[in-house]
């Protein structure tokens, strides 16, 4: 334990720019379980195994059992996944018409074996000369190839779930920001919302047509983490890529991606909702629309409802996309809060 006034590494909020799992030093576990089961069924079914003389294919996946998770202990990355997968084939000799049917086991798909040790079993339903023949013909070629999918899943659970789970630290998230590569890109993806409009001066004191929308994301994560992301100047840097201003308080101001983006914050309910005059460079001078999110959080996720009211007219296709690109696509991405919309 660390002696009063010394301070201990592990506690050090400033080092972690959300102030969460400060230095990486707790256990942080990403349920990854669903995406598995889909993933496994998608790479095997369909899956064909021939020769000269005969044609199989994997039919279903009947059946995947077990679970896989990714985790963070002490800046430590490690997975965890333990299935056994069944499903149904059918097969025939390519010189005759009559079809072969039978059932496929894979029971031993862990991180305890490399892909070339998973097994894969084959049983046929009538056996008989010509059955055996094709059944043979699919546990021999075709388990090379099971093993090459195998490969393939461990590859990208490794890519899908090993996002945000070791998180950027305070140097880390400073960093990004300061990315060339980074910056242009997020210039390239403005020029998608902003508009040119000539004169500044032209349409001020024009009422102009608007119109509202609503939008649902769903994160893998709790509440207070959206919310933090949303609020904090070095999470904003960290997923738009740019410098950002923010005076995260009623009334103040902020501005994003290099100043094509201003407002203020009108309503601030920490981990329930957020409230903003919100408006893009190019609109018709002194026009602001009105950003509410609405944070629901459940027992595996968060639901943000986002209502922009508003909005020029000619604009909400355009602006609706810039909330895709700049915001929850690069969200998910940088923080690993990948979930599917509803």
């Amino acid at each position: 334990m660390a002696k009063w006034g010394e301070g201990d590494p592990r506690w050090i909020v400033e080092e972690r720019p959300d102030a969460t799992n400060v230095n990486n030093w707790h256990w942080v576990e990403k349920n990854a379980t669903g995406w598995s089961q889909e993933r496994l069924k998608e790479l095997l079914t369909g899956l064909t195994v021939e020769d000269d003389e005969c044609f199989c294919e994997l039919k279903e996946v009947t059946k995947v059992e077990g679970e896989a998770s990714a985790n963070n202990r002490k800046a430590k990355l490690i997975f965890f996944y333990e299935f056994v997968i069944k499903g149904e084939w059918s097969g025939k000799l390519k010189s005759g018409t009559k079809k072969h049917k039978g059932k496929f086991e894979i029971p031993n798909l862990s991180e305890e074996n490399d892909p070339d040790e998973i097994d894969f079993s084959v049983t046929v339903d009538k056996e008989n000369d010509e059955s055996y023949k094709v059944k043979e013909v699919l546990r021999k070629k075709g388990t090379q190839l099971v093993q090459e999918k195998m490969a393939q899943y461990i590859r990208e659970l490794k890519e899908e779930y090993g996002k945000g789970v070791i998180l950027p630290t305070k140097t880390d998230v400073k960093s990004v920001p300061n990315t060339e590569s980074q910056v242009n890109k997020a210039k390239e993806e403005m020029n998608k919302l902003v508009i040119n409009t000539g004169s500044k001066s032209s349409n001020v004191g024009v009422k102009i047509p608007t119109k509202k929308f609503t939008g649902t994301e769903k994160f893998k994560c709790r509440a207070e983490d959206i919310y933090r992301v949303l609020t904090t100047k070095e999470m904003v840097q960290a997923f738009t890529g740019a410098p950002a201003e923010m005076e995260v308080e009623k009334g103040g101001k902020f501005s994003l991606l290099h100043g094509n983006i201003t407002g203020e914050f009108v309503e601030l309910v920490p981990e329930k909702k957020i409230v903003q005059r919100w408006r893009v460079k190019g609109w018709p001078e002194a026009h602001y629309s009105q950003v509410t999110f609405e944070f629901d959080e459940k027992d595996d996720s968060t639901v943000l409802t986002m209502t922009q009211s508003g909005v020029p007219d000619n604009e909400v296709e355009r602006t609706k996309e810039g909330w895709k690109i700049n915001y929850w696509n690069r969200i998910k991405q940088i923080f690993g809060f990948e979930a599917r919309i509803f």
